[in-house]
C-alpha cells in the first residue's frame, strides 16, 4: 500500500539532490581534481580506471544537466571553441592513424563538455573557489611528497617521477610528473589564491599560505618558462588594476595603449632573445626544444595545410611520432610548444583556428576584467596570460588540466561579455567610482 508513495518520494529526494547546487560543485570539483591528478592517477589505477572515473563524471553531468534543464538559459559554447573541435574531429579521415585520432577526439571533447558544465552551472566565484580547492591540496600534496622523498628518506620515487631534490632547492615536479606542468598549476593557482583573498572567500591565514605554498613550488621548479611567466602575469595583473581605476569613458584608449606598449615590449624580447634566454639560463632548455622542433618542421611538408591528424597526447609507438625525439632515442611525449603541436596535428588551418580561439577568449576576458566592479572577473584573464606563455615551451592547453581550464575561461568570457557590449563605449562615470 505504501510502497508507491515511497518511491515517489524516493525519486522526489533523486531528482533533488540532482538539481542541488551542492552536487554540481562536487561533480566540478571532482572534474577539475582528475584532469589535475591525471599523472598520478593514471600510475596508480592505470588508463582503465582514469577512464572509467571520467566517463563515470561525464554520465553524472549529462543527468544533472538533464534534470535542470528548466534553470539552466540554454547556452552553447563559443563558436570558436565548436569550430575547433569540428576541425579535429574532420582530421580523423586524413588521419594515418585513425583509431588514436578518434581518441584523441574523445579525448578533447570530453574534457571541453566538463569545462563547459563547470563553466554553465557554477558563477565565476564559484569556479575560483573551485580551482582554489582543488590545487591547493595537489600543490600541498606535491610539497610534501617532495619533503619525504628528498629530506625524510632522501630517495627519488621514480613511480611517480620524484627526482628527491627538494634539499638542492629544485628543480621538483611533486606528483606532476614534470617541473613546468607544476609551475604551471602553480601560477594557475597562485592567481586563484591571491582572488580568494581580494574577495575574502576564505580565511586569510588560508589564502595567505596557500600564495606561499605556490610561490614556493614556481621557485623550486626553477623552469626558465615558469618564472618568466610568473613575471609577465605579476605585470599584467598591475596593469589591471591600473586600468579599471582609470575613467570607463578612457578605459578604451587606454587599452589601445597598452596594446601597443605590448607589442613594443614583444618586439624588444625578440630582438634581445638571446640576453633574455642568458638571464633566466634557458639555454639548456631552449637547445633541448629547438632539436625537437627542426625534426618537427621536417615532417611538416605534405602535411602543412591540414596537418597529420590529431592525437592531443602523443603516442610514441607510432609512426611518426616514435622518430621525434628530443635528446637520445626515447620519443618525446609533445612538441613541447602547444601552436608547433596544432600546426603539426591539425596543420595551417588548425593553427589559425588555434590561434583565434586563443585571441577571441583572450580579448573579451580582458575586456571584462578591465570592466567589471568585482576583482573576479581578473581571474580568466590572468589564467590565461598564464596558459598563452606557457604554451610556448609546453602543450599542457591542449590536453586535461590545461584544456580544462581554458574552456572555462573561453566559456565563461563569452556569457559574460558579446562582442556587441565589449566593443561599445562605457558611459561616463564619476571619477570617484572604486572597485574591489
Amino acid at each position: 500500500m505504501n510502497a508507491r508513495p515511497e518511491r515517489r518520494e524516493v525519486a522526489a529526494a533523486f531528482l533533488g539532490l540532482l538539481r542541488s547546487p551542492r552536487f554540481s560543485a562536487v561533480l566540478a570539483t571532482t572534474g577539475v581534481a582528475i584532469a589535475a591528478l591525471s599523472y598520478p592517477l593514471i600510475r596508480l589505477t592505470g588508463w582503465a580506471g582514469y577512464l572509467a572515473a571520467l566517463i563515470g563524471l561525464v554520465a553524472l553531468m549529462i543527468v544533472v544537466l538533464v534534470a535542470r534543464r528548466r534553470e539552466l538559459d540554454g547556452e552553447v559554447p563559443p563558436i570558436s571553441l565548436l569550430v575547433f573541435l569540428g576541425w579535429a574531429s574532420v582530421s580523423l579521415i586524413w588521419s594515418e592513424y585513425q583509431w588514436v585520432t578518434l581518441g584523441g577526439i574523445g579525448h578533447l571533447a570530453v574534457y571541453a563538455f566538463v569545462g563547459f558544465f563547470i563553466a554553465s552551472t557554477r558563477d565565476t566565484i564559484q569556479i575560483v573557489r573551485t580551482w582554489g580547492d582543488v590545487l591547493r591540496v595537489v600543490l600541498g600534496a606535491s610539497l610534501a611528497i617532495e619533503v619525504f622523498s628528498g629530506i625524510l628518506i632522501d630517495t627519488p620515487i621514480p613511480f611517480l617521477g620524484v627526482g628527491a631534490r627538494i634539499a638542492e632547492l629544485g628543480p621538483i615536479s611533486g606528483v606532476l610528473q614534470t617541473r613546468n606542468q607544476l609551475g604551471l598549476l602553480a601560477l594557475v593557482g597562485a592567481v586563484s589564491f591571491a582572488t580568494e583573498l581580494r574577495t575574502r572567500s576564505v580565511r586569510p591565514l588560508t589564502g595567505v599560505l596557500s600564495l606561499v605554498g605556490a610561490a614556493l613550488c614556481i621557485a623550486l621548479t626553477q623552469s626558465p618558462i615558469i618564472l618568466g611567466t610568473a613575471v609577465v602575469v605579476a605585470v599584467a595583473a598591475a596593469v589591471l588594476y591600473g586600468i579599471r581605476r582609470v575613467r570607463p569613458e578612457r578605459r578604451q584608449a587606454m587599452q589601445f595603449v597598452i596594446l601597443g606598449a605590448a607589442v613594443v615590449v614583444i618586439v624588444l624580447a625578440w630582438v634581445f632573445r638571446s640576453a633574455l634566454v642568458t638571464f633566466f639560463n634557458a639555454q639548456g632548455a631552449l637547445d633541448y626544444r629547438l632539436h625537437l622542433w627542426q625534426k618537427i618542421v621536417a615532417l611538416l611538408p605534405g602535411n602543412t595545410v591540414e596537418g597529420w591528424g590529431w592525437t592531443g597526447r602523443w603516442h610514441p609507438d607510432i609512426p611518426p611520432f616514435i622518430t621525434l625525439t628530443a635528446s637520445g632515442t626515447r620519443p618525446a611525449a609533445s612538441a613541447l610548444n602547444a601552436y608547433l603541436d596544432v600546426l603539426f596535428q591539425l596543420g595551417i588551418i588548425g593553427l589559425v583556428v588555434f590561434v583565434g580561439m586563443l585571441g577571441l577568449a583572450f580579448t573579451r576576458s580582458w575586456l571584462l576584467a578591465g570592466r567589471r566592479r568585482s576583482v573576479i572577473y581578473a581571474w580568466p584573464a590572468l589564467v590565461l596570460v598564464v596558459l598563452l606563455l606557457v604554451s610556448l615551451a609546453e602543450s599542457s592547453i591542449l590536453v586535461e588540466f590545461g584544456w580544462l581550464t581554458f574552456v572555462v575561461c573561453c566559456v565563461t568570457a563569452s556569457r559574460e561579455l558579446s562582442w556587441r557590449s565589449a566593443l561599445r563605449v562605457p558611459p561616463a562615470a564619476p571619477y570617484d567610482e572604486r572597485v574591489s
